[in-house]
Order: structure tokens, then C-alpha cells, then sequence
């Protein structure tokens, strides 16, 4: 029973040192020649990581606690341990022991139902599911090769299919790596692109078009799409998405696509377009709108810093390793939301070779083959 490993866990491990592991992490105080200790609160168990509420000594703020994180994780024999804030004074401690998210995340059957607001894309941590938003929203993805950033595209058009099959939703697709990746089931694009040329800047000044046009036909009527309009909720998916508007060699093109982006991202979401960017490099001079994105995904990062950089100042500090994902896992994620203070790890479903042909079918009524990845796997692309 959960209470009973509960209980034995406090104990055993948390009561019996916590006045000593306190000290030497000098996360006690003193005034007056008396000594203040933080107070071990609620303990709960759960497999996987202990959770173990806090009441902070007056005048600490949690960053003094995010400092002494890794300390405090060897100290209580846990892989990691990352600070949440519960209310004021009051912090959880995560001590995570193991990884529930070592397996694949096996890909549900097609539903029926789509909810724009919650379409479900692979299982968090705490073994709920992921559910992403686009209503109102975009994604911006960045990951290392082979992270598994194509397992989250396929994931969010896996669960768009039945509207996709009905015409309420319409992808349009970039893929400046020749199709490597959107090429794979192109049929089920509305219009795709398989370059980072005129081609490419052409179909996104459509699209910002598209956006203006529909935005001007609601003015006076409504505030934002609904299903009500009779227009299409549109997804735009653009892989490798610096190089359309970082490494463009023709500077008239990349300013060309950074207009058209910079347009779709920031006056897209109310009349029904969102936005599935997908990039390796975080840097702010390759990406330099990325405020415009609501929603980040950080997968496996090469570096420490890029951390913040994807997610947001004092991120990584707050437990969200993505520098750490081991290359075995991919599609681990650790995601931001705005208005959400604490990031969130999941893992996009797998998709396989044999999912995309069945996605095709299902879609189009037409079989076909899908080209397969390197040694006939991909998790929805983990070669991106």
C-alpha cells in the first residue's frame, strides 16, 4: 500500500536526518542565538519519486532551494530532486528515483473526437495524458538530431485526423529537408512545400495572406474562430524551421519568410491558425520571435543554457534537465506553458513506419507506402 511505503520513506529517510542534511545545505537560520529549521510537512510516495512538502524557515525564498537541489538529491539517495512553490512558505521537494517514461508511449487507436483545446499527444510523468492546445496557440519545438522531434508532429496530426478526414482542419507544410520528414504522408497536407526557397516564402506570405483575410471577414462579427465560421482551423507545420529564416543564404528570402512568420505568429491565433515549429538551434538570432510562441518544447538540448534559452530564465533551475534526456529516449520532453510558473515532462507517443501508412489510409482511403526511416524505425521521425 502507498501509506505504508509512505510512512516507512519519512521515516527511514527524511525524519531521522533531516535536522543534519538541513545544516550542512545551510537551509537553517539563526537570530537571536536560536535555531530555525525548515519544517518537514506531508510526505507521499509514489514509486517513482517521493514528494515531500516543506514550510520554509522565515525569510527563505525557494531559489535559495533550487540552488541546494542537487545536494539535496544525493543527500536523500534520489536521481534528482526539483522545487516547487505550493503557496507562500510552503515548497514540495520532487525526489525522483526512477524514470517513468523509459518505455515508448504506445500510440492509441484513431478517436473520434477532437478537442482543439486538448489534443492528446503522448503521457506525462505522472502517467496523465499530454494534451497540447492549439486554439489560440503555438508550439515551438526544439530538440538535438535525433531527439524525436518528429514523434510530436506526428503525435498532434495522429489526434487532428478525424478532422483533418473531414476537411475541419487543414495542414499546410515546410520542409526545407527535401520531404524528409512531411514527405513521408504528403497527402494528408492541404499544401506542402518540400524546400526552403521561393517555393517555401511564397506559400507562407499565402498563409499570413490567409490570416489578414479571415481576420478582416470576422471584424464587426466575432473575436476569434469557432467551428461556427465554417472555416477550417489551419495548422502550420514548418520543420527545420531555421532554415527558412536564419540560414537562408538569400537575404531577400529570409527577411521575406521572417515577415510572413513574424505575421502568422503574432496575429494568428484568433482567427484559427496555429503554428508547429520545429528548430535545433535555440539561440535568439536564429529564432528571434520566439516570445510569439505560448507553448515551448524543449526535448534533448546539447547544452545546459539552452535551456533557458527555449523554456525561459531560471527554467532549468527549476528541475527542467532537457540537457540531460538520454539519446534513448526519444520524444522526452519538458514543456512550458504560459501562465503555468512549474515546466512539465512528458514523452510523445511512438509513431512507427506501419502508423504513418495506417494515418495515410485512414485519412485519404488510399494505401500506400511510407519510405521508411534508417533501420525501419522512427518514432515519428527521431532522425529530426
Amino acid at each position: 500500500m502507498w501509506w505504508a511505503r509512505t510512512e516507512f520513506r519519512r521515516i527511514t529517510v527524511y525524519a531521522w536526518q533531516w535536522r543534519t542534511v538541513m545544516r550542512l545545505a545551510n537551509l537553517d537560520g539563526r537570530a537571536r542565538g536560536r535555531e530555525y529549521l525548515p519544517r518537514l510537512r506531508r510526505t507521499r510516495s509514489e514509486g517513482w519519486r517521493d514528494r515531500v512538502r516543506v514550510r520554509m524557515v522565515k525569510g527563505q525564498a525557494p531559489e535559495q532551494w533550487e540552488a541546494r537541489a542537487s545536494g539535496l538529491a544525493h543527500s536523500f539517495r534520489a536521481r534528482s530532486c526539483r522545487v516547487r512553490v505550493i503557496k507562500p512558505g510552503t515548497i514540495e521537494l520532487d525526489l525522483v528515483h526512477s524514470d517513468p517514461l523509459a518505455a515508448p508511449v504506445t500510440l492509441p487507436q484513431l478517436g473520434d473526437v477532437v478537442d482543439l483545446r486538448r489534443v492528446t499527444v503522448g503521457r506525462t510523468e505522472t502517467g496523465k495524458p499530454w494534451r497540447l492546445r492549439l486554439l489560440g496557440n503555438h508550439v515551438l519545438t526544439v530538440g538535438a538530431t535525433g531527439a524525436g522531434k518528429g514523434s510530436l508532429l506526428w503525435s498532434v496530426i495522429w489526434a487532428l485526423a478525424p478532422m483533418v478526414k473531414a476537411g475541419a482542419v487543414r495542414l499546410v507544410g515546410v520542409d526545407p529537408k527535401g520531404g524528409m520528414e512531411l514527405g513521408q504522408v504528403p497527402d494528408v497536407f492541404d499544401r506542402v512545400v518540400y524546400d526552403g526557397g521561393e517555393a517555401a516564402v511564397t506559400l507562407l506570405e499565402q498563409t499570413a495572406a490567409d490570416v489578414r483575410e479571415r481576420a478582416g471577414s470576422y471584424r464587426g462579427v466575432r473575436r476569434g474562430w469557432s467551428p461556427e465560421t465554417g472555416d477550417p482551423f489551419t495548422v502550420l507545420v514548418v520543420d527545420e524551421l531555421a532554415d527558412l529564416i536564419a540560414y537562408q543564404p538569400d537575404k531577400r528570402l529570409r527577411e521575406r519568410a521572417q515577415g510572413a512568420l513574424q505575421t502568422i505568429a503574432s496575429q494568428g491565433r484568433a482567427p484559427g491558425l496555429a503554428v508547429l515549429g520545429f528548430v535545433q538551434d535555440p539561440r535568439k538570432e536564429v529564432v528571434p520571435f520566439r516570445h510569439l510562441f505560448p507553448t515551448r518544447v524543449a526535448m534533448r538540448l546539447d547544452e545546459p543554457t539552452q535551456v533557458d534559452m527555449v523554456l525561459g530564465d531560471g527554467l532549468r533551475a527549476r528541475g527542467a534537465s532537457a540537457h540531460e534526456i538520454p539519446e534513448s529516449t526519444p520524444g522526452v520532453a519538458w514543456i512550458k506553458q504560459d501562465g503555468q510558473r512549474d515546466p512539465m515532462r512528458a514523452r510523445a507517443f511512438n509513431i512507427t513506419d506501419s502508423n504513418l501508412v495506417e494515418l495515410r489510409h485512414y485519412i485519404t482511403g488510399t494505401a500506400a507506402t511510407v519510405i521508411p526511416f534508417p533501420e525501419n524505425t522512427t518514432h515519428g521521425g527521431q532522425a529530426a
